[in-house]
């Protein structure tokens, strides 16, 4: 997308944002770290507080212990941080020297930080944002030669709501002070249950086993995953199929017996991803700076806008991550408070809100394995940071296939069957099914919401039936969109990207009245030019702009015209 004519104002840097962006993506190499085994026992002492406080210490009176809620048995910690201080509780935990542990603990409510030090080798920690449900943390530390007690701490985030913490654990050898008792084998799960289904994927969730340290998902009698938390999604399944599934519950001791199981039936195919629209759709690109367009607050975007693409998030030292800076100060002091009300306040009014990654100017590589972790994880940090419903992929700068596959994936499996997903090609990268753009949007057909490519800044094109359109014309929208209609993505997939003004692009504006005519055109073959499709496409998504600030400037006259005619579509 131009963010022409004027560069963007000078993004300001928050030193705390960073940081944990830093710590996410150091913190993933301890997810998933391997049970201790069986011989090994828990080190902690009180780790359920359910002694209260005895063997623990917080900062500035900032803990006390809960009935409500907890993981296991009948208490957990809360504690409160406030002013300077984080809210930091810690156990000094006898180890032996030369020994490996697994340090976990399960944590709900604001940002919630675990870790070790005084480990003779490498101090360890790991954390998670703010969390509705109970998480489990994990990783693993080695003690020195010399080393006989570690300090174990947990902690949140100035500024951040309280956190709860419950079922600490140090797993390893007996370091000679007492602990809490070994663990038994845990009971099977009860509770589960479908949250989502699409026509490739099954979301589930079930209740939480006292004393399990992960969870094993069972497909049809064969295990497919395994979790940390109480809840997982599977995919790769294939579209109208009956499945069976069940879990079960782990920890050092073995593994529980199957929970009853539920059986489920996936989706017809035809596209997926996000829930919540109407059937047709109107996208428009909120600027996220002032560059002579008219400054808006989110709570200006006009109503015709169903998802609202915020632009843009930024790259970060860390290779595929992400991050995002509100321009208070070039929106008139919008505060990120503001922001994130007004993105609650849309939602509440049934509209989407997603943040675009990319841009004319974006820089974010995705390129191998750990870049598109480290997307995933930004991107979902942000949507639960801010309220995003999504993302948003603008990249103009080149895409791998391969990995940004890899990168929406995992995303998905984070987020869950409501994730928003849309793209924003530019006309040359969907020319072909073998262009990597292309690729993509096959390739996470059944999580994507929308394409919405831009028919503008590209000159003449072919169309689906192998002839040169001039950009500008109703035949250069109906003949390109033939292209990814005809080419695997779902009518309900494809949308028309326009400028919302002469002033919003460089070249290829045409009047809403054009739009409307190319929309007609798929959806009934009306008002349609020299091109004519061989068929209709009465579920075509709908249309986009850049902007909805280029928008207002120009009196909404997009917004005004196209808007009510995609919401008029059959």
């Amino acid at each position: 997308m131009d963010r022409a004519p004027a560069l963007p104002p000078s993004r300001r840097r928050h030193l705390w944002a960073g940081t944990l962006v830093s710590a996410l993506a150091l913190s993933l190499t301890g997810v998933g770290a391997g049970q201790a085994s069986a011989a090994d026992v828990n080190n902690v002492k009180n780790a359920g507080f359910e002694s209260g406080l005895t063997g623990w210490t917080c900062s500035a009176n900032s803990g006390t212990t809960v009935s409500s809620p907890v993981h296991g048995g009948t208490a957990a910690l809360k504690a409160a941080p406030g002013g300077q201080d984080n809210a930091k509780c810690t156990q000094t935990v006898a180890v032996k020297p030369n020994s490996t542990y697994t340090l976990s603990a399960w944590v709900q409510g604001g940002y919630a930080y675990l870790g070790v030090t005084g480990t003779g080798t490498t101090d360890v920690s790991t954390w998670t944002p703010d969390s509705a449900t109970w998480k489990q943390l994990s990783t693993t530390f080695t003690t020195g030669s010399s080393t006989t007690s570690v300090t174990l701490y947990t902690h949140g985030w100035y500024g951040q709501a309280a956190y709860y913490a419950d079922d600490l654990s140090v797993y390893g050898p007996d370091g000679g002070g007492g602990g809490d008792p070994a663990p038994t084998v845990p009971g099977a799960p009860a509770g589960l249950s479908v949250s989502g289904t699409t026509s490739s994927s099954v979301s589930l969730s079930w209740n939480g086993v006292t004393g399990a340290a992960s969870y094993n998902v069972y497909r049809d009698g064969t295990k497919v995953t395994s979790v940390s938390g109480t809840s997982a999604t599977v995919s790769g399944l294939a579209a109208s199929t009956s499945y069976s599934f069940q879990v079960t519950a782990v920890n050092a001791a073995g593994e529980s017996p199957k929970s009853t199981p539920v059986t489920v039936t996936t989706t017809s195919s035809g596209g997926g991803g996000g829930t919540g629209l109407p059937k047709h759709a109107v996208t428009g690109y909120w600027q996220n700076f002032n560059n002579g367009a008219t400054v808006q607050r989110l709570s200006d975007v006009q109503a015709a806008y169903d998802i609202i693409a915020v632009a843009f998030a930024d790259a970060t030292t860390t290779p595929g991550a992400v991050s995002f800076t509100l321009d208070s100060a070039g929106l008139g002091g919008y505060t990120v408070d503001q922001f994130k009300a007004d993105i609650r306040a849309k939602q509440a009014a049934g509209k989407k809100v997603v943040i675009s990654v990319g841009g004319e100017r974006g820089t974010v590589a995705v390129n191998d394995a750990t870049s598109a972790t480290n997307f995933a994880n930004s991107v979902y940090s942000l949507m639960q940071t801010y309220g995003f419903d999504g993302v948003d992929i603008d990249l103009e700068n080149g895409l791998n296939a391969t990995y940004m596959t890899q990168a929406l994936r995992a995303l998905s499996a984070k987020a869950g069957p409501s994730l928003i997903l849309t793209m924003a090609p530019q006309t040359i990268d969907m020319q072909s099914t073998s262009n990597a753009y292309f690729r993509t949007a096959l390739n996470v057909k059944d999580i994507l919401t929308v394409v919405n490519m831009q028919y503008y800044n590209s000159g003449s094109m072919l169309g689906c039936d192998g002839k040169v359109y001039s950009q500008g014309s109703v035949d250069f929208l109906t003949a390109l969109a033939c292209i990814q209609l005809e080419g695997g993505l779902a009518p309900s997939q494809v949308g028309l990207g326009l400028p919302a003004s002469t002033r919003a692009a460089g070249s290829g504006y045409v009047s809403p009245t054009v739009v409307n005519n190319a929309l007609d055109c798929l959806t009934k073959a009306t008002n349609c030019g020299t091109f004519k499709p061989s068929r209709t496409y009465p579920d075509l998504r709908g249309a986009m702009t850049w902007s909805t600030n280029w928008d207002a400037a120009a009196g909404n006259a997009w917004s005004g015209a196209v808007g009510v005619h995609v919401h008029g579509l059959p």
